[in-house]
């Protein structure tokens, strides 16, 4: 496992400290700092981003970039932990004045309601109250009867086309729009935009059911491998960001960075960077 080495670290914050700068220029020429308004979206961390690291590393990541909200993959909570190990990895959590929003990607691809369950005690045991997850068409009645019983939010993620299954968020709500409201989506606007779609009409589509957001950048939308730091690629960032803040968007937006596995920490930075100079140049 790796962990932050000085430099990168001095570099993230560099590069984390850029735009939030800029963007209180004017202010500052006046002799008074502009406040931020870094919150009127709550930028949480996937990490997935994180997935070569520990979990200790990860939440030091974390800390280092001013984030508050996480989304934990399995990599830094394993799902064959017992009950009181995952009570001990959440405090770790919490420790360092992280909140666990969400969990996942958790694939729920079986059959059997006793494997899904697993899945559920697992998400309690976290203290997960959205499961971001990729199950299949034949299992959603199964899985919709467990989100009842552990009253979980079920966050049913788009992986483009590739995906057989739930390509983009309007393939989610056309299988969970008349399901209990339990039943929603993670919207990735990464894959969504893979599709075709355009990413404006896919969130407003699915706006009720919406309960996680993965945010990544790519220089074309026809090419997974073309991703980038957010704010260098296509994506149309402040338009999507504006669309959340007009409606009243109450889950969070989560960077879910996948260019660089093995440093991702300035890359992460940057983007984090981008994301709220386009903030608080909204507001």
């Amino acid at each position: 496992m790796n962990s932050p080495t000085r430099r990168s670290f001095l570099g993230a914050v560099a590069a984390a400290s850029a735009v939030p700068a800029a963007a209180s220029s004017a202010a500052r020429v006046s002799g008074s700092e502009a406040p931020h308004h870094w919150d009127d979206l709550r930028l949480a961390v996937a990490t997935y981003s994180l997935r070569k690291f520990s979990r200790t590393a990860a939440i030091g990541i974390c800390r280092d970039l001013g984030v508050k909200y996480v989304n934990v993959k399995s990599f830094h909570m394993p799902y064959y932990l017992s009950e009181e190990e995952l009570k001990r990895a959440r405090a770790e959590f919490e420790r360092a004045g992280l909140q666990i929003v969400a969990g996942g990607n958790i694939s729920l691809r079986s059959d059997d309601p006793a494997e899904l369950e697993h899945y559920f005690k697992y998400a309690v045991a976290a203290g997960m109250p959205i499961m971001v997850c990729a199950p299949t068409h034949s299992n959603l009645g199964a899985i919709e009867k467990l989100a009842i019983k552990y009253d979980r939010k079920m966050a049913i993620h788009n992986h483009g086309p590739e995906d057989q299954y739930y390509p983009a968020p309007s393939d989610v709500i056309k299988r969970v729009k008349d399901m209990d409201p339990r039943m929603g989506l993670c919207v990735d606007v990464g894959h969504a935009v893979r599709t075709g779609a355009d990413i404006l009409e896919e969130i407003d589509g699915a706006w009720d059911r919406i309960y996680d957001f993965h945010v990544k950048d790519l220089t074309d939308f026809t090419d997974k491998e073309s991703r980038v730091d957010v704010g260098d690629g296509k994506m149309p960032i402040a338009a999507i960001f504006k669309m959340l803040k007009d409606r009243g968007y109450a889950g969070v937006v989560g960077l879910e960075y996948e260019v660089v596995a093995d440093h991702p920490q300035l890359g992460m930075a940057k983007s984090f960077s981008y994301m709220r100079g386009v903030l608080d140049g909204q507001a």
